[in-house]
Order: structure tokens, then sequence, then C-alpha cells
């Protein structure tokens, strides 16, 4: 659904992105992981032709990005920004209902079902009561939100979160997690950029890690959130633990304290069970 072909970018002479290559497939949650500074906001914007690459091209369902009009564009990907402030103060269901422009009909314009389609994303996340508030009234973390059910309004197949839940709390994150997994598990693909390794480690089906422009890591996160893998984009900051059999990253130096107390924690070859499961899908 997603292939991303040598992609190469440069601010001025400056080089960001070195021939980054992956492809994350249809109904996948793909994690894009790594520190501040390696490429992955700029790689975003390649990608929805915000910025032109130097190099490499971009394959959405088939579709080369680069030979995309605006309104193709629009149906293929959906796209939630880390930070979004808008020069006027529209309600938060019309931010969510603009996410229906690529469907609307023309002359006819905007339909009740595009309306009940807009109400019904706000629903998904439990927002509702939001609906009728000036969207630059509200937290960063409720813009956020608000964003996320925008672009499930937009009903793309493919999706592009980056930093979708930065600004939110504990129980918002777990809750926008969980609904990427739903969101996938209909057959969508998302590429969601994350600061944090627990969450891409729990929720993801696959992981694409970066560093200094290029990939370092990718595959499954059984796989990529290894103890190796995150010496080489943090030095040696992290520990990977397994705790009931949910792995878990934790500063190395909390780890070392805490093994000393109370002794090591089971090491991260045992089986990889992560926070989502088929069992989760049942019930």
């Amino acid at each position: 659904m997603l292939h991303v072909q040598d992609i190469h970018f440069r601010y001025g002479s400056f080089p960001v992105l070195s021939g980054v290559s992956f492809s994350v497939g249809k109904g996948e949650l793909c994690g894009l992981f790594g520190p501040n500074g390696s490429g992955k906001t700029t790689l975003f914007k390649c990608c929805l032709q915000f910025l032109r690459a130097e190099r490499g091209n971009v394959l959405m369902n088939g579709n080369d990005v680069s030979q995309c009009t605006v309104e193709q564009l629009a149906r293929l990907v959906a796209y939630v920004p880390q930070e979004h402030r808008p020069p006027f103060p529209y309600l938060a269901r019309e931010v969510v209902l603009m996410g229906r422009t690529p469907h609307l009909g023309g002359f006819f314009g905007i339909r009740r079902r595009d309306r009940e389609i807009a109400m019904d994303a706000l629903a998904t996340l439990g927002i509702s009561d939001l609906a009728d508030r000036p969207y630059n009234h509200l937290s960063g973390g409720q813009r956020q939100m608000v964003l996320m059910a925008r672009a499930i309004a937009q009903d793309t197949p493919v999706l592009f979160l980056d930093e979708p839940t930065s600004a939110l709390d504990f129980q918002n994150q777990m809750r926008i997690w969980q609904i990427m997994r739903d969101i996938a598990g209909e057959g969508k693909t998302i590429l969601a950029c994350s600061h944090d390794p627990n969450h891409v480690a729990w929720f993801c089906d696959r992981v694409v890690v970066v560093g200094s422009g290029s990939v370092v890591a990718e595959g499954e996160p059984e796989d990529v959130i290894s103890e190796d893998v995150l010496a080489a984009i943090y030095e040696d900051a992290c520990a990977v633990r397994t705790l009931d059999g949910v792995r878990m990253v934790m500063p190395r130096c909390v780890a070392e304290r805490h093994g000393k107390q109370e002794g090591d924690l089971p090491l991260h070859d045992a089986p990889f069970v992560g926070a989502w499961s088929e069992a989760d899908a049942g019930s």
C-alpha cells in the first residue's frame, strides 16, 4: 500500500534524508521511530509532496504521488500534523467536517451524510462534547484529537500521523493507539511517527527506525525494538526488559538501579507479547 523508495532530501547544502526506503502493507500500523532531528517529519513532508525530494519516489496504492493532483492525493492519504493553529475560530465539528472536502458532491456541497460521518468520527474518539467549541480555544491535546477525528472522517486508505499522541495524557494516548489498531484492522494503512519506543513496541505491526537521515532498522517490533538498535540511535541510554511477558524499554540507569535492589528483570530474549493481541480483537 505504501512504498518509499530511495528518498534523498537536503536543506540547502545540509543533507537530511539519505536513501530512505521501506514498505508498509495494507492494514498495517507502522511506527516511524527515531530521535529528534533524524528526519521523520521531513520524510512525511516529502511523502505528502509538501517538499520535493531530490531523488526517489513514493507510491501509495500503486500511485506515484509526484504525479497526483492535490485532489487525488487527498483521496489517498489523510495527514495529522504535530501542531495546527487555524487563523479563524472554526468550531471543532467544522474542522472535522473539512476532512470530507475530497468527497463533496460539487454543486450540492456538504451532504447530510458528510455531517453524520464527521459527528461519528468525534464520537469514535469520545470527544462529541467538543463539537460546538471553538477549535482555537481548545487545549493542545484536544486539538490533536480533533485533527485525528478529521483524518478518520476523510476516509482514505492511508493515514500519516505525525506524533499523534505527543500532547495527550496517558489514558488518551492508549485510546488513540487502540483506535489506530482498530482502523488498521479495517484494512487501512497507517504510518505513525512516535518518540516512544514502548508505544511502537506494544501497538505496531511494523517499525521503521531512522537515525541521521537513513533507515537503521525495519521489521516487526520484537526484532527491531532491541538494545542493539536503540544503542545505535541513543548510545547506551536504553535497556530492554520483559515484565509479565510484555517488552518494556526503560532508561538503563533505572534498570541497573532496580536490578541491584531487586534482582534483574528477565532479559529481552524472552518471548514477546504486545499489549494488543488476537485475543483482544475477539473481545
